[in-house]
């Protein structure tokens, strides 16, 4: 699988700075902070990839346009190197199972995949407003107004009743988190809240393929296995053809 041309590393500083219209010692600072991540020579020149070209644009967007500060934006592209990673993970995983497919002639039978439609406890919607307010120790409307910014997205009973799952605690402790300790304020939250949403979301697509892919070559090995043996009349007739192809 070929490598995604955006990761591969290209641009001298110089030419990063004018592309995205900042400093170099702006970079330089971006990448001590570890918000991006620059590839090097074999000289130690860093050199800047198209990755790393719309990481500085959504940092100059962030800053510039949402007034995030840089705790808010070390916690948005933390997220986004994360999903970038992940990604390649991804496609490292897929590249083993193909040659995994091509290349094992008598495999052993792969481990059995989850269920599918099975859900995560984490999931699983069980708080209603009053107690989730409580495990978090907010204020119900302060629940409800995360939700309209779409920053946590709760179930509903039957009766529309709004019912929360441990991930959403989660969520909203990582949402106290940001605007108390680190001071990010509710447009940043919603970029990262945004990209933690995402994340999780690609975790289980990404899972969700490979364990269907999984499934193809264990469902594959199991047809080769089981396909009837050569009849005697077939293994003698192949036997003369290989002598004959000796003789000549």
């Amino acid at each position: 699988m070929a490598t995604d041309s955006k990761q591969r590393p290209v641009y001298v500083i110089s030419v990063a700075a004018e592309l995205v219209d900042m400093h170099p010692q702006t970079l330089r600072l971006y990448e001590r902070k570890g918000l991006i991540r620059p590839g090097r020579s074999s000289g130690k020149t860093r050199l800047y990839s198209e990755r790393d070209i719309e990481h500085l644009r959504e940092i100059r967007r962030l800053t510039q346009e949402l007034g995030v500060n840089l705790a808010g934006v070390e916690e948005v592209m933390r997220l986004q190197h994360q999903l970038d990673d992940l990604q390649g993970e991804f496609e490292a995983e897929i590249e083993r199972l193909e040659d995994e497919l091509r290349e094992r002639a008598a495999p052993r039978a792969l481990p059995a995949p989850d269920s599918e439609g099975r859900i995560d406890p984490k999931d699983r919607p069980v708080y209603v407003i009053s107690i989730a307010a409580e495990l978090v120790d907010m204020h119900p409307q302060t629940l409800r107004l995360y939700e309209r910014k779409q920053l946590i997205r709760p179930g509903r009973s039957s009766g529309k009743t709004r019912l929360y799952s441990e991930r959403d605690i989660e969520h909203l402790r990582e949402i106290r988190r940001l605007t108390q300790e680190l001071g990010v304020n509710l447009a940043g939250v919603e970029e990262i809240m945004r990209l933690r949403h995402r994340l999780e979301g690609a975790r289980a697509k990404m899972e969700g393929n490979v364990r269907r892919i999984q499934q193809d070559i264990s469902d594959r090995m199991t047809g080769w296995r089981t396909l009837p043996a050569p009849q005697g009349g077939e293994r003698a007739e192949a036997e003369e053809t290989e002598d004959g192809d000796e003789d000549e």
